[in-house]
C-alpha cells in the first residue's frame, strides 16, 4: 500500500493468502495509524474488484461504507497504475531477487525496505525529495464502528442474509454476494422500476418481468 502523491509506502505485507480477511486485517492497522484515505485505487483482481454489481467485493464494499471511494482500473491496463507497478519492479529487484531464508528474515528486509524508500532514497517525480518530506496522516480517523445507513422513507430497505438475496414481488432476487449483511434500499422509479442503493450508491435495476435478479448498474472506471 502506497500514498500516490508523496509516493510514501504504507505496509508492504506477507499474507498466507489474498483473502479478504487477511487484506482487510492488514488494512485496519494502516487505518488506525495513518487514517482513512478519500480514495484507493486498485486493479480488479480478488480480493479488490468481483464479479457482481460495481465490480465490488465483500473487501471493497467495506471500503465504500467507510466512507472511501473506489477506483478501479481498466481490466489488463496496468499503466492505469504506473507508479504503483514501478515500485513493485523496484520492491522485488531489491529484497526478493533472491528471497530470504526465512519469512522472519524477509520481514526483515521489508522494514528495512520501506525505511530506505520513505526517508532516504530521493524521487525524481518529487523533486528529488524523499517520500517522508511530502506525506501527511489523513485526518481522517478509522471507525470503530461503520456508520449505520439511513435511507428517505418512502424507500424500502433490505438486509442481505448470507446468500446475497432479498424477497421482492413474492420471490427470491439475487442482489450479489459482496452486499451480504448490508442494508439496501429499493427506490421506485417513474416507470416501475427500483433502483437499488447501497447508501448513496446506485448499484442496481429491479425489473418486474425479470425471473432472476437485480441488473447491474454499469461499472464506472476512473483510471
Amino acid at each position: 500500500m502506497r500514498d500516490l502523491f508523496s509516493r510514501f509506502v504504507l505496509a508492504v505485507a506477507l499474507l498466507p493468502n489474498q483473502s479478504d480477511v487477511a487484506v482487510r486485517g492488514v488494512m485496519r492497522q494502516v487505518f488506525r495509524r495513518y487514517g482513512l484515505p478519500k480514495v484507493i485505487r486498485v486493479d480488479n483482481g480478488a480480493p479488490f474488484g468481483g464479479k457482481g454489481a460495481l465490480g465490488l467485493s465483500r473487501l471493497s464494499v467495506w471500503w465504500l461504507r467507510s466512507g472511501i471511494a473506489v477506483e478501479f482500473v481498466r481490466p489488463a491496463h496496468p499503466q492505469d497504475n504506473g507508479a504503483h507497478e514501478q515500485m513493485h519492479r523496484v520492491l522485488r529487484a531489491d529484497i526478493a531477487t533472491p528471497p530470504a531464508p526465512s519469512i522472519a528474515a524477509q520481514k526483515r528486509r521489508i522494514r528495512a525496505w520501506i525505511s530506505c524508500y520513505n526517508h532516504r532514497r530521493p524521487h525524481e517525480a518529487l523533486g528529488q525529495r524523499v517520500p517522508a518530506q511530502i506525506y501527511w496522516p489523513s485526518n481522517r480517523r478509522y471507525p470503530q464502528q461503520l456508520p449505520k445507513v439511513h435511507y428517505p422513507c418512502r424507500w424500502q430497505s433490505r438486509r442481505l442474509p448470507n446468500r446475497g438475496h432479498i424477497k421482492w414481488q413474492g420471490r427470491e432476487r439475487f442482489i450479489g454476494r459482496a452486499f451480504v449483511s448490508e442494508v439496501v434500499a429499493l427506490k421506485k422509479t417513474l416507470d416501475g422500476i427500483h433502483e437499488v442503493y447501497l447508501d448513496r450508491h446506485l448499484i442496481g435495476l429491479l425489473y418486474g418481468q425479470d425471473l432472476a435478479g437485480m441488473r447491474p448498474a454499469a461499472i464506472a472506471r476512473h483510471p
